[in-house]
């Protein structure tokens, strides 16, 4: 047998697979401690506030010890994992600056290892993809933050220090999340002294508050019991007849944003009713084409050619706001975001440079959208960068709605349910394919003249499909 020593243990510590994010959620492991692991193979998932991402091991040799169960979030630059190279040389553990994992971890997607199935996301446009997913027990040894937080409790309640094991002694890094340890820092707190209330031994701000109080002391511990429980529902909670779910990883995220975008920007909804029949009849066709054989064809991808032209025609839709240099920043690309529905909530991915793909290349696009959403492998890098977005709310059976603009665009076109309706056609009143379009923008932006051309523009098109040749 071969003795595991300090020196041939090598920590893999979380990247940044998000440029910039400070933590992410450890969703599953593939592997636990004893399994042998393989330069480029996927041990983990991990969720950041924009998307799951599978994270591969750099290196060869036996996994050694699991820092964090499932479901902890960890910051990044925390060795999550220890595995002992049997046979390698010895290494000192690795800086943020070495990992080369953070630049890897987007496309861990094609590694031959395990994947979980998962619940299929739901692409705004495109109908419900469903089925069932389970996780797998948890194994392995508990994780040494638990371990020191037993015996931190153990000492407090008056029984004597807790015996001593291999992980006890080891004082492990306090977990907290950034906010957190800003507060323990501007409060004067030391947060190895704090007692962790939440999930998985993470520190809350209920804790750091309680630790900077007199009432916090180890003296009356008769007050520090409501400290040491874990955080609970208030006493009218019914688990019976109410479901309490954590906020955290892409929901918390898009709420945040949400938040921040419909208080920041003035937003200003326009609507329109249009005949779209001819436009179906379109559809029916190009399916027909030999160059779109193969290809996504739908009413979503004349929509989306349609919207492209009305920007072409009126390019000043097509910017951003810089409030920290009070500029607008008008963009000589489209970016074309598609809102997409997923189990771990709202994302937008986007096709780059959309603005200059022909028919077929958009609906090639689309198609790519649309089965990297399904697999769940949508990385964080397509969902940055968007400058317009659609949301088709109408594949939910809505006739349209108010959407909110993403972050940093200036608009975005929410589509409703296309139904057979009476209509005037030709003097007639007639059955017709007919929806509403909304278009909602930043009044900083966009006035109602160049929101209402545009607009205008989408619904042209779409009512009279030859108008993309002659207009784009």
């Amino acid at each position: 047998m071969t003795t595991m020593t300090e020196a041939s243990v090598r920590e893999f510590k979380m990247p940044d697979v998000g440029e910039g994010l400070t933590e992410a959620e450890i969703l599953k492991w593939y592997v636990q401690a004893g399994d042998t692991v393989t330069d480029g193979q996927v041990v983990c998932e991990v969720e950041t506030a924009k998307a799951a991402v599978e994270l591969p091991i750099p290196y060869d040799g036996v996994v050694r010890e699991l820092r964090f169960p499932e479901g902890t979030t960890v910051d990044v630059g925390t060795a999550i994992i220890a595995v002992d190279v049997a046979g390698g040389a010895p290494a000192a553990p690795e800086t943020p600056a070495e990992a080369p994992e953070a630049s890897t971890a987007p496309e861990a997607s094609a590694a031959p290892e395990k994947k979980p199935e998962g619940r299929q996301p739901v692409l705004v446009g495109y109908g419900v993809a469903a089925s069932s997913t389970k996780r797998r027990p948890r194994k392995g040894p508990e994780v040494p933050v638990q371990q020191a937080s037993v015996a931190i409790q153990t000492e407090l309640n008056g029984h004597g220090p807790a015996p001593t094991s291999p992980a006890a002694t080891v004082q492990p890094r306090p977990l907290a999340k950034p906010p957190v340890r800003k507060l323990a820092k501007d409060l004067g707190v030391d947060l190895t002294t704090v007692i962790p209330s939440g999930p998985d031994g993470i520190i809350t701000r209920e804790d750091v508050h309680a630790a900077a109080t007199p009432a916090a002391a180890p003296a009356p511990l008769v007050a520090q019991a409501p400290v040491t429980a874990p955080v609970a529902p208030t006493a009218s909670y019914d688990a019976a007849r109410e479901t309490r779910v954590p906020v955290k990883g892409v929901r918390k995220a898009t709420a945040a944003a949400m938040v921040g975008s419909a208080f920041t920007a003035p937003h200003v909804t326009e609507f329109v009713t249009v005949d779209v029949t001819r436009t179906l009849k379109l559809v029916e066709e190009l399916k027909q084409d030999k160059d779109l054989q193969g290809l996504r064809v739908n009413p979503l991808l004349l929509i989306a050619k349609a919207l492209l032209v009305a920007i072409k025609r009126n390019p000043d839709i097509n910017a951003s706001w810089d409030e920290t240099n009070q500029e607008i920043v008008l963009k000589h690309y489209v970016n074309l975001g598609i809102a997409a529905a997923t189990p771990r909530g709202l994302i937008v991915p986007n096709i780059k440079d959309a603005h200059t793909k022909t028919l077929p290349q958009l609906a090639e696009s689309l198609g790519e959208l649309v089965a990297t959403a399904k697999e769940g492998r949508t990385s964080p890098a397509a969902m940055q960068g968007g400058t317009v977005t659609i949301t088709n709310v109408g594949v939910f059976g809505v006739d349209t709605g108010t959407p909110i603009l993403p972050p940093g665009e200036a608009a975005i076109l929410a589509v409703g349910a296309i139904k057979l309706q009476p209509w005037v056609h030709k003097g007639k009143v007639k059955p017709r394919q007919v929806t509403t379009l909304a278009l909602s923008f930043d009044h900083r932006l966009v006035d109602g003249e160049l929101g209402s051309k545009v607009l205008a523009d989408v619904a042209a098109v779409l009512e009279q499909p030859k108008k993309l040749i002659t207009w784009a």
